[in-house]
């Protein structure tokens, strides 16, 4: 997840992230992001201080008080110590000054996501499908899946949210952003496309109609 009131910023990070497979959710004020982050999660979350609404120190205060300990880098223009250390108070694990390098970003970003990743069990298995989100690979019986990279974000969101319907909305912003104008019948086509794939290995994309979609282990 992108916070970043600089548009043409924000969406060059969207862009660049997205090329290496990942889904990301592009939000450009402080209280949308706030409001977002009530009802939705991130792996990471890269948020600029000085966001229109509230600051960015404030949606980290508000995060961190509901015990959300999702990696948070921030992005700051402000070069004095305090703002820095109210930050860190505040729990964000890492900050990068502007004007930054984009490739030093990324390498910060992949060492949070790592740290955390470290912290738990993230290998799934739903009958003979596992997933590994920190090596980015689907494998059914062992043997890899080769998984175009929107295929792949798509998988992540349904494996992820396995037993719970995804909306075809959530898959929609989680593969091309928020607001996209891409229609709803790429999901149909993408989520067409995996059930293949997975097909034999005991877990199924179930259709709520009108609602979206279930991945689950299919029940004998």
């Amino acid at each position: 997840m992108i916070v970043e009131d600089n548009h043409p910023l924000a969406d060059g990070i969207a862009k660049s992230f997205r090329t290496d497979g990942h889904g990301v959710d592009v939000i450009y004020n402080g209280t949308e992001a706030d409001q977002f982050l009530n009802s939705e999660s991130a792996d990471l979350i890269i948020l600029d201080i000085n966001l229109p609404g509230l600051s960015g120190l404030q949606v980290l205060r508000n995060l961190r008080r509901k015990n959300v300990q999702t990696p948070v880098l921030l992005l700051t223009a402000r070069a004095t110590l305090t703002d820095k250390v109210d930050g860190l108070d505040l729990g964000a694990d890492d900050y990068l000054e502007k004007p930054f390098d984009l490739a030093e970003l990324k390498a910060r970003a992949r060492a949070l996501m790592r740290r955390a990743d470290k912290k738990i069990n993230q290998v799934i298995r739903v009958g003979q499908l596992e997933f590994d989100p920190i090596a980015r690979q689907l494998k059914i019986n062992d043997e890899p899946i080769d998984l175009p990279r929107r295929e792949y974000a798509l998988a992540e969101i349904l494996i992820n949210g396995r037993d719970r319907i995804i909306s075809k909305h959530q898959i929609l912003d989680h593969l091309y952003g928020l607001d996209s104008e891409v229609d709803d019948k790429t999901v149909e086509l993408y989520i067409h496309r995996l059930r293949k794939r997975i097909a034999g290995s005991g877990a199924e994309i179930k259709t709520a109609r009108g609602l979206g979609y279930t991945f689950r282990l299919i029940k004998p």
